[in-house]
């Protein structure tokens, strides 16, 4: 089973999160692709990469089959993401664990919610379905439904990309990651609104110059 680093993690997740959600966008450029990973909205870890990291990464994930380099005449190299084809993965495969990829162990409501722009579940049920098909996935399992720890109300999933060990450590307590605090919150929903707006500006002259 594929045991990828932090940095090839990011990268895949990322690279899965804008094909479903701005695939106008997509493939992404180096510095899309920079910026996705660097993001402090929807990702945890938050990490600061720098170009050289996302390249090493990018060759990694190639040499496994995982990522595809585009080169346009004359234009600049784009990165597509090639996990969806490599494992088969359906849209509601892939929106479950590019959730769990980007955003750490998570529960099955959490997982639900925060998947609902790369795929809209109608139920709980429907979630928990898609998590047990990829903890049961051919050639191995790609998510694992981690023991309720003290103090959780309900157990949590993780995705298996990095390994057993990873995930194992992510399921000490104390390492989920605490709460963030409201100003932190208030940050973080600054940036995310920033990206939004990004987004609406790039679509608005995409848009002019069609018409024009």
């Amino acid at each position: 089973m594929l045991e990828l680093i932090e940095a090839e993690v990011r990268v895949l997740g990322t690279l899965m999160e804008k094909e479903a959600t701005t695939p106008e966008y997509y493939p992404l450029s180096l510095n899309a692709l920079l910026n996705g990973c660097n993001q402090k909205s929807n990702r945890y870890p938050v990490v600061n990469y720098d170009a050289e990291v996302v390249e090493g990464a990018l060759e990694g994930l190639r040499q496994k089959g995982l990522a595809l380099f585009v080169t346009g005449n004359g234009r600049v190299d784009k990165y597509a993401q090639r996990i969806s084809e490599t494992f088969n993965l359906g849209r509601r495969e892939s929106a479950v664990l590019c959730t769990l990829i980007l955003r750490g162990p998570q529960t099955l409501g959490e997982i639900k919610d925060r998947s609902e722009r790369m795929f809209s579940f109608g139920d709980l049920s429907e979630t928990e379905r898609t998590l047990e098909r990829l903890a049961e996935w051919e050639g191995g399992a790609l998510v694992k439904k981690l023991p309720r720890q003290p103090g959780q109300k309900e157990a949590r999933y993780a995705h298996l990309l990095s390994g057993e060990a990873a995930v194992e450590a992510a399921a000490e307590p104390g390492n989920a990651g605490a709460a963030p605090g409201r100003l932190t919150q208030l940050e973080q929903e600054v940036h995310a609104l920033r990206l939004e707006l990004d987004d609406l500006r790039q679509r608005f002259e995409a848009l002019e110059t069609q018409l024009r």
